[in-house]
């Protein structure tokens, strides 16, 4: 009771929600790059929504079904059609033993995820399935999947579901595009940074380098100096922190970030602008809108509030379902 990987798509891994408690020892905590279009997905489908997902980047892979499934696809739009048929995201659909699941083209974003209902088996390492590429461990083999590869279901489907009133609520779902404006707040270091080094940061546009990866992406920029130059103790880094570089270029930490750093932490993008930033791949552009703390709270907040109502509902929706 699995799917089969026919294509193996450019760069498919398995991932959750990341891989945490283990930073003291050096372990990054890895995960999807877009933990919003995973929660949502997971949450859609009745899942908990810390339930590996399949990662897919464009050219996304070719896969067969070799049970009946639930499944639902979230994050960027690769044109998915199941036997032929077009299929949305952020929609819960049913896919019968023997369907092909596959992606015609790439029309926003640059990461999507996949998810079918009771989750996939997965070997945990450290209380995650994560795959962490460098180290070559966890997810599936500690690598990406490749054409004959398979991922077997935890539950077996055995009839079709009612599943048409299934649907998420577009205040929940991430704006994504190639250019857009990511909130962020104030680093550690960003007082190292002159009057004008700030004005700089706030107020030019950044183009994604092509030396841009899961571990982190550089910017491509007008040089911001800092006041003068500093030696720093490393400290910690998180998914979103902002780091100056000693060019003067920024780079801003990804998923499979470093435990710690030793470059000035002059911002980290807010929680719930980060989908945004994982969309983006090379030549995009993004620009940075700095605001306090308390907002960044206040707006994490609000979104868990109504997650919570979504999940309530998903959970009311799944007792239909008579699986």
């Amino acid at each position: 009771m699995s799917i089969a990987f026919q294509k193996s798509g450019i760069l498919t891994t398995l991932q959750d929600l990341g891989r945490y408690g283990y930073r003291r020892y050096g372990v990054n905590p890895n995960g999807v790059m877009d933990p919003t279009a995973a929660r949502l997905l997971n949450i859609l489908i009745g899942n908990d929504e810390n339930e590996a997902v399949v990662e897919m980047h464009f050219p996304a892979p070719q896969i067969l079904f070799e049970a009946h499934a639930i499944v639902s696809i979230s994050g960027a739009l690769f044109a998915a059609t199941l036997d032929d048929d077009p299929l949305q995201n952020w929609r819960p659909y049913f896919a019968k033993k023997g369907s092909q699941l596959k992606f015609q083209n790439k029309t926003n974003g640059n990461r999507a995820y996949l998810a079918v209902y009771g989750g996939f088996k997965t070997h945990q390492w450290l209380g995650s399935s994560s795959t962490n590429l460098t180290a070559q461990i966890g997810g599936h083999e500690g690598r990406r999947f490749v054409a004959g590869d398979h991922l077997e279901f935890n539950e077996i489907i055995k009839k079709q579901p009612d599943l048409a009133a299934v649907q998420i609520s577009s205040s929940l779902l991430p704006s994504y595009s190639r250019f857009p404006t990511v909130r962020i707040v104030a680093g550690a270091e960003f007082g190292l940074l002159s009057e004008k080094a700030r004005e700089m940061l706030l107020a030019q546009d950044f183009m994604i380098s092509t030396n841009s990866d899961r571990m982190g992406f550089r910017l491509q920029g007008e040089s911001i100096a800092s006041n003068e130059p500093h030696e720093l103790v490393s400290a910690a880094v998180n998914c979103g922190t902002i780091q100056l570089l000693p060019d003067g270029q920024l780079i801003v930490l990804m998923a499979d970030h470093q435990t710690s750093g030793g470059y000035p932490r002059v911002g980290h993008v807010i929680s719930r602008d980060l989908p945004l930033l994982a969309q983006l791949a090379t030549n995009d552009k993004v620009a940075f809108h700095m605001i306090e703390p308390r907002e960044a709270e206040q707006l994490a907040l609000e979104f868990e509030k109504e997650l919570n109502f979504f999940r309530v509902g998903c959970r009311f929706q799944k007792q239909s379902w008579n699986i």
